[in-house]
């Protein structure tokens, strides 16, 4: 169960086998170390171990870890430098300088003994290099991520599978779902449109899934990691406002009742709300009548949402939104179809993501695998994608976006290949969205203030979203084939 493998034996079992307990694997680690040392020499095998063990923060190798621990080649270390490091190794992260400088002179002062009482050092010799303070200089290999948003929230996406302690130890060598060309064209993009609007809002955020997989290929949480680590992305709850509405014409189609043809009445009403009631009103105040449901999403009417939302039944808008994957509180409120919730913009990317399969699902992920230092998969997130939707109002409803964007409020997202999208504006135009997808991408775009502070009147997510998004869909998709979204015809009406 536990340890008691020689160095070579250690060295065997991390470059040749699993890590499983079971006598085989021991016999055959015992069987291969006897191999190896009738191969090698001793100092040999010291060196190809030093030269593949984890060091310590994504550090593996004695020459990266001495660089990284104390800016210097492993070749000049000193003896205290030498020994601390020969205590690290058993568990790095815990006795790491960096994490806790006084369990790391604890193992440092193990080796020294160790050292004196083999006589490969005198007690003078061992006295100085205990009393020696440990110069060690700054964490190197995560220092300057070159994606600080990204390479957070895959960390924390690997503490909410394995643990904190698992993480924290590391060893783990993770391969994410970023493809970093698309990383650097968010950014250029965020940085781009925020240099004109910064007086009007201090943030920005952007997440790009692709649907087939549902694995996030890009990512910018805010303006500037250096002045703000909260990632927008994953962390900021805001209300979507119309982006919203999508879910409740899904909703909707999916009852088989309606079709974007089907007329629903723009025209005043009001429900029960305690002590009062609630008058739903249009974006104009004005009022259009009977109208195709088409219309009424094109041009985002909130009277008609208000009214097939009590159609269909909140309480099932709620439950649609679970199925893909929302885990925000929602309350079965009369507003609800017009946004009146705290969502993420993750969790509004991956839900319309869904929406761009055409109803198929799963989580989105920052993480495509991670093997431990021994190179063995702890986990495999290969897709697995599941239908949740039924496809024919997923159809209708894209149909329908694809008019949002050709006609409706979303015509700065127009990207000159079939798209489908949402604005999002709340009353107080606090928040304003785009949310949108093409087959291959689905991507949320997300503008306010961290304050909550209002945007100047009249801010729209079609005036201020829509073009981050279509920026940055046009540089995305330079290289990528276009398109056909299916058609309602291509499935069978429920």
């Amino acid at each position: 169960m536990e340890g008691g493998s020689t160095i070579t034996m250690q060295l065997v079992k991390n470059l040749f086998l699993t890590p499983e307990r079971a006598v085989s694997r021991k016999l055959a680690e015992a069987v291969l170390a006897l191999r190896l040392e009738q191969i090698f020499s001793k100092d040999e095998i010291l060196e190809m171990y030093l030269n593949q063990v984890y060091w310590g923060h994504n550090n593996y190798g004695v020459e990266t870890a001495a660089q990284s621990y104390f800016n210097k080649s492993a070749k000049d270390l000193t003896l205290p430098e030498a020994a601390m490091m020969a205590g690290l190794i058993q568990a790095p992260e815990n006795y790491s300088p960096f994490n806790n400088y006084q369990y790391t002179k604890q193992r440092q002062t193990i080796a020294l003994n160790r050292m004196r009482q083999l006589g490969w050092i005198t007690p003078e010799e061992e006295a100085a290099a205990k009393a020696a303070p440990l110069m060690v200089g700054e964490i190197k290999s995560f220092r300057s991520s070159i994606a600080p948003y990204v390479t957070e929230a895959a960390v924390q996406e690997l503490k909410a599978r394995f643990g904190n302690e698992a993480v924290v130890k590391g060893g783990m060598r993770v391969q994410t779902t970023i493809d970093l060309g698309l990383q650097r064209k968010a950014e250029e993009v965020v940085q781009r449109h925020h240099a004109r609007i910064a007086r009007m809002a201090d943030q920005m955020a952007l997440v790009a899934i692709d649907p087939r997989t549902h694995f996030v290929k890009a990512m910018v949480g805010g303006v500037n990691y250096q002045e703000s680590q909260f990632n927008r992305v994953t962390q900021a709850y805001r209300q979507p406002g119309s982006a919203f509405k999508p879910f409740v014409y899904y909703a909707a189609f999916a009852t088989g009742r309606y079709t974007p043809a089907s007329l629903v009445a723009d025209t005043p009403v009001s429900y029960p709300d305690g002590y009062k009631s609630y008058s739903p009103r249009n974006y104009d105040g004005g009022f259009m009548g009977n109208i195709p449901i088409r219309l009424a999403l094109e041009v985002s009417r909130n009277v008609p949402a208000v009214k097939l939302g009590q159609a269909v039944g909140v309480n099932q808008i709620i439950e649609i939104c679970r199925t893909l994957g929302i885990k925000s509180p929602m309350q079965p409120v009369t507003s609800l179809p017009l946004g009146a919730v705290d969502l993420s913009p993750m969790e509004m990317a991956g839900a319309y993501a869904t929406f761009a399969s055409n109803g198929w699902h799963a989580d989105p992920t920052f993480i495509v695998q991670v093997s431990d230092s021994s190179g063995n998969v702890v986990l495999d997130n290969t897709p697995r994608p599941q239908l949740v939707l039924d496809p024919w109002a997923t159809a209708s409803l894209t149909d329908v976006l694809q008019g949002a964007i050709v006609r409706g409020t979303g015509k700065a997202a127009q990207i000159d290949r079939p798209a489908a999208g949402k604005t999002g504006t709340t009353d107080s135009q606090r928040d304003v969205w785009f949310v949108g997808y093409v087959p291959q991408l689905a991507t949320a775009v997300w503008v306010g203030n961290d304050n909550y502070a209002p945007l100047r009147a009249g801010a729209t997510g079609g005036t201020y979203a829509a073009p981050v998004w279509r920026d940055f869909m046009q540089a995305a998709l330079v290289n990528v084939p276009v398109e056909a979204f299916k058609r309602p015809s291509d499935f069978v009406k429920p």
